[in-house]
């Protein structure tokens, strides 16, 4: 119904800066929160990010200064662009949509995730 893509990970060295990106796509009538969360190896799953509909912005502590979360309305695409890099930010990177759609109403829809590597 809807898929979500994303883009952007890779490989940087501490300091430095990537650009994440996520787009809905199919059945979406609108969409309200966009988020981005992250999973670590043996970490638990924390929220980085999410912005509304109406661009009220929710940060998790650890990233707050350091990354932006935007979106695009007209893309349905939200982007986090994330500063300063840390080692401690090595984790895969899930998009995580809640959808107004054309059948099944509102739904959550998640990403395939994108690995972002931080080396110090």
């Amino acid at each position: 119904q809807v898929q979500l893509v994303e883009s952007g990970g890779g490989l940087v060295q501490a300091g430095g800066s990537l650009r994440l990106s996520c787009a809905a796509s199919g059945r979406v009538i609108s969409i309200y929160t966009m988020g981005w969360y992250r999973q670590a190896p043996e970490k638990q799953r924390e929220l980085v990010a999410s912005i509304t509909n109406f661009g009220t912005t929710t940060y998790g502590d650890s990233v707050k200064g350091r990354f932006t979360i935007s979106r695009d309305n007209a893309k349905n695409t939200v982007y986090l662009q994330m500063n300063s890099l840390q080692p401690g930010d090595t984790a895969v990177y899930y998009c995580n949509c809640r959808v107004l759609t054309a059948t099944q109403g509102f739904q959550n829809y998640e990403g395939q995730g994108t690995r972002v590597t931080v080396s110090s």
